[in-house]
This record gives structure tokens, C-alpha cells and sequence, in this order.
């Protein structure tokens, strides 16, 4: 069977949920090959050997910390070449993106980007994405090269299918022209305690029916009570009321929870196409023409000042 390099999202050897979740889909297309850069290789290859990765491709180098990108593409292109993959498959992030699509110009191989989910074909793989702002879905295939597709965040489930898992060190030369961007200082991002955003199982997000900074709070306490990421409208971000690392929408980031809770939010389109992909919707909104009800699997037309603490409560009674 075919190999397919699946590209490790970790921190200090610590994997990512959607690494798990692209080596769930590379296992219906071949036999997952994950490509581990940096430091925490041994920890993180029982992790990758009990979701299915056969052989872990490891490389650590100052270079990949010390710069942008581009070191981390010399090594993923190493590995394609020692490998041979029918398919490249990495995680949906910013930089994510950046480096698919720079192997994809190096190897000269076409480029899927958001795809939702990830099917064999008798062609080769087929990718499915939500596009034009999430109004229509289309299926895809690369028609030249190896296929690179980029995968969204909880596009598949996380399954365990144990496999050898053997640890082999991938040779990495990185090229002086990689070393272009070089990373003078960075700055720990304050952690919340809740989900990271773009991975979230459940993600409740505010718009401007919140009314302001200080009313978030409510929306943050029905977020708690679910273990849920908080998000916000381009309006909301825009007015100061939450940050913009915190903005769902095509201007801020996109999201595909399994639960997705829209409190005041109208559902202009740039929100939608950040939104539309989540398993299931609800939306509380005074207004019942408000175009988020649209979409939703449950709407609810009230005062969400009246409506979201009372969930929470409920939320709360029941697990308690």
C-alpha cells in the first residue's frame, strides 16, 4: 500500500488533535507516514504509532525555531523524496499553508487547501472543501504531481488503530536561502484555560447583540460550562469588545466544532464563511429575520441577556 506523509503539529512533542485527525484520513488513501521537525520525537511517536502512523520521520535542528518556515520545508521535502508519498497531508493553520504551499511550488505538484475531508478515488485522493463562502461544496483532486492537501480542523474523528510507529532520522540539509527570516524574540501567548479556537469540539461566539466588552463575560460563563472556545463577529472584533484572535469569519479564522452556539450574531456572510462547516448550529437572536437562522439546526428568537444564562445554569445543573 502507499505511503502518505501526514506533517506533525506539536509542541515540544506534545501532538495536536488535528495531527491525530489527519492520520485518520490518511489511513483510508495508504499508510501513514508522520514527519516529526523539532525537539520531542520519542515522546510524540507512541502518540502517532497508537493513531497509525507505521514510521515516524524525525529531524530536530536549531534552524526550525531559529527561522520562518522555510527550514521546515527543506525538511518535508526531504522526506518526500525519501519517501515517495501518494499523498502530503498537514493541518489547516496559517503556517500550515505556508508550507504546503511551498513544497507544492518546489515539487511542482498541485495544492488543496481547507479541505473538509479526504476520500481515496480511483484517480487518487479526493478532497472535499466548502467554498464561496461556504455556499457551495465542491469535491477536488490534484490532476498533476503528488496531491498536498491542507485539512481543517475537526474534519474527521481521532481513532486509535495502533501500528509499528518505528522512529527513523530523516537526513535534513536546510539551504542558506531558508535562512532569509530569522526570529529575533517571541512573546507566550497568556493562556485562557479554554480550547485553542480553531480546535474546539464546541465553540460559542458573540456578535453585536452582546452590546459591549463588559457583557462578554456572559458569553464566556456559558462557553465555561460547555469546556467551549469563545469566538466573536467581525463586529464585535471590530468595535473592541474581544480580540481579534478570537474572530470567527473569512477576515479571522475558521471553525468546524461539533457544536457551534451564535449568541447575537446576524450572520452576515464573511461570518458565515467562517462558521458554516460546524456539525451543528444554534443561534439565539431577538431579531427572527436575522440571516443566521438560515443555517442553524436550532434557533432560538429571544434575548440572549435572558436566554444564554439560563442555558449556562442548565448546563450547569445537569453535569453537576
Amino acid at each position: 500500500m502507499a505511503e502518505v506523509l501526514v506533517y506533525v503539529d506539536h509542541v515540544d512533542g506534545a501532538v495536536r488533535k488535528p495531527t491525530l485527525e489527519l492520520l485518520t484520513l490518511a489511513r483510508r488513501i495508504g499508510e501513514p507516514v508522520a514527519v516529526h521537525l523539532g525537539p520531542g520525537a520519542d515522546t510524540a511517536a507512541a502518540v502517532l504509532a497508537e493513531h497509525g502512523a507505521v514510521k515516524v520521520l524525525a529531524a530536530d535542528a536549531p534552524e526550525f525555531a531559529d527561522y520562518l518556515v522555510a527550514p521546515k520545508v527543506d525538511a518535508l521535502q526531504a522526506a518526500y523524496e525519501a519517501v515517495t508519498p501518494a499523498a502530503v497531508l498537514v493541518p489547516s493553520s496559517a503556517e500550515g499553508k505556508e508550507i504546503a504551499a511551498r513544497l507544492a511550488v518546489r515539487v511542482g505538484s498541485g495544492i488543496i487547501t481547507d479541505a473538509v475531508d479526504v476520500e481515496a478515488g480511483d484517480e487518487g485522493p479526493v478532497a472535499t472543501q466548502s467554498v464561496f463562502a461556504a455556499a457551495f461544496t465542491t469535491k477536488s483532486r490534484v490532476t498533476k504531481g503528488t496531491p498536498i492537501i491542507t485539512v481543517k480542523p475537526n474534519s474527521a474523528p481521532v481513532e486509535a488503530a495502533p501500528a509499528a510507529g518505528t522512529v527513523e532520522q530523516l537526513a535534513v540539509t536546510v539551504a542558506d536561502g531558508s535562512k532569509g527570516t530569522k526570529v529575533v524574540s517571541r512573546t507566550p501567548r497568556e493562556s485562557s484555560g479554554r480550547p485553542e479556537l480553531t480546535e474546539a469540539a464546541i465553540v460559542v461566539s458573540g456578535g453585536r447583540g452582546v452590546g459591549g466588552a463588559e457583557n462578554f463575560p456572559i458569553v464566556e460563563g456559558l462557553a465555561d460550562s460547555l469546556g467551549a472556545a469563545v469566538g466573536a463577529s467581525r463586529a464585535a472584533v471590530d468595535a473592541g469588545w474581544y480580540p481579534h484572535t478570537n474572530q470567527v469569519g473569512q477576515t479571522g479564522k475558521s471553525v468546524s466544532p461539533q457544536l457551534y452556539i451564535a449568541a447575537g450574531i446576524s450572520g452576515a456572510i464573511q461570518h458565515r464563511a467562517g462558521m458554516q462547516t460546524s456539525k451543528t448550529i444554534v443561534a439565539i437572536n431577538k431579531d427572527a429575520e436575522a440571516p443566521i437562522f438560515e443555517l442553524v439546526d436550532y434557533g432560538v428568537v429571544g434575548d440572549l441577556f435572558e436566554v444564554v444564562p439560563q442555558l449556562t445554569e442548565e448546563v450547569k445543573s445537569r453535569k453537576g
